[in-house]
């Protein structure tokens, strides 16, 4: 370890590499490891750290500034819990901002401190972004320190020993532990979340769902019952749903599909409608006979440009996921709907002969845009049909 530690640093990132960044200490004080990524959004940077598809990650912000629309009740994307189970940690190029909004509550630093989130500010963000993009998600410990006391060869082994993502069910701690009913639709200014009045049943199986495709659902008109990852396809059956919906979630779709991959072919096989987001499209992959693999940085923003090739259009929407679909393995069962002009990658399937389709990316945005909403629409119109 050749590292110095420089005067005033109260905050570092050590990677396995034995690279450290250093910088001021924001949000929590102490330490956590995980996968470190880039998240290219301007905006929602608290919706972005309550994903639970963030779990066990550490999280660099592109984007310079945030903090000015402070934090709020109501941005919260997880059903519950802390930075155990969306993002651990979280990077800036600048200190945190005062915030400057209406609806905030309280301030980015306090919430991030209240949560458990450790920050780390005033570091290169463009340099470690670079440094992501062509060796990969590197594994870290970022750690803050008020009195500047670091141990950066324990940090450095810490990262260097933990074993990553591949092979990590993290569903289970991120879903809930017994089921519960939905009524909360989209936002609205300036009421907010109204309650809506559901029509057509679906169970959300929660892979570690987000709260905005509850919503989404709930605006569509749908009547929401949320079952753990683990219940199984007979517990669903037995609630006579219109569609069942595989949520979005954190780790890796190999290891949470172990359990749960045999209960979706009996969803499927059931005749029912399905729709898999991010996750639950990996995972209805691996159900149909496709496999998945690891990327090396993943795709975390809200600019990502995906072509929905059943209609032709390209739509920018958000991402968050650091495994994804072999295109190459899709059977012939199953057509490709949608695809990333980033770099080619599936973004989309559905069954020929089934109502089943699933996307890599998130149609209820939370934050980013709202291009893909039509997809929860597409949903109810085959629970009507």
């Amino acid at each position: 370890m050749t590292a110095q530690l420089l005067p005033g640093a109260t905050g570092v990132l050590a990677l396995a590499d034995g690279t450290i960044f250093q910088g001021v200490g924001v949000g929590a004080t102490g330490s956590a490891l995980g996968e470190v990524v880039f998240n290219t959004a301007m905006t929602g940077y608290q919706e972005i750290l309550t994903d639970p598809s963030y779990m066990s990650q550490i999280l660099a912000f592109t984007f310079p500034h945030v903090g000015n629309v402070g934090t709020n009740v109501e941005d919260i994307e997880q059903m519950g819990g802390g930075s155990d189970t969306s993002a651990r940690g979280a990077i800036f190029r600048d200190l945190p901002t005062d915030p400057a909004n209406y609806r905030s509550d309280a301030s980015f630093d306090a919430w991030m401190k209240r949560r458990g989130v450790v920050g780390l500010a005033g570091i290169d963000t463009r340099a470690l972004t670079q440094r992501i993009r062509d060796h990969g998600a590197p594994h870290a410990v970022i750690a803050h320190d008020p009195e500047s006391k670091f141990d950066l060869e324990a940090l450095v082994a810490q990262a260097r020993e933990w074993t990553g993502l591949v092979g990590l069910d993290l569903a289970k701690p991120a879903s809930t532990l017994q089921a519960f009913e939905w009524d909360e639709g989209l936002w609205e200014w300036p009421e907010g979340h109204p309650k809506t009045e559901g029509r057509k049943t679906v169970v959300v199986i929660d892979y570690g769902v987000k709260r905005n495709i509850l919503r989404a659902l709930a605006s569509t008109g749908a009547k929401i019952t949320v079952v753990p990852a683990t219940t199984t396809a007979e517990e669903i059956l037995a609630r006579a749903p219109d569609g069942v919906v595989l949520s979005n979630g954190p780790g890796d779709p190999a290891a949470t599909g172990e359990y749960a991959v045999p209960e979706i072919r009996k969803l499927v096989e059931s005749g029912k409608p399905v729709f898999g987001i991010c996750l639950g499209h990996q995972m209805l992959a691996l159900a149909l006979g496709a496999k998945t693999v690891k990327m090396e940085q993943g795709h975390h923003g809200a600019n990502h440009p995906v072509k929905d090739l059943t209609t032709g259009k390209v739509e920018i929407v958000s991402m968050n996921h650091g495994f994804t679909v072999d295109r190459d393995s899709l059977p012939d069962a199953v057509e490709e709907t949608h695809v990333s002009l980033f770099d080619g990658t599936n973004c989309g399937i559905q069954l020929k002969d089934r109502p089943v389709f699933s996307v890599q990316h998130h149609p209820e945005a939370s934050p980013g845009p709202t291009d893909s909403l039509y997809l929860f629409d597409r949903f109810s119109d085959l629970m009507k049909a």
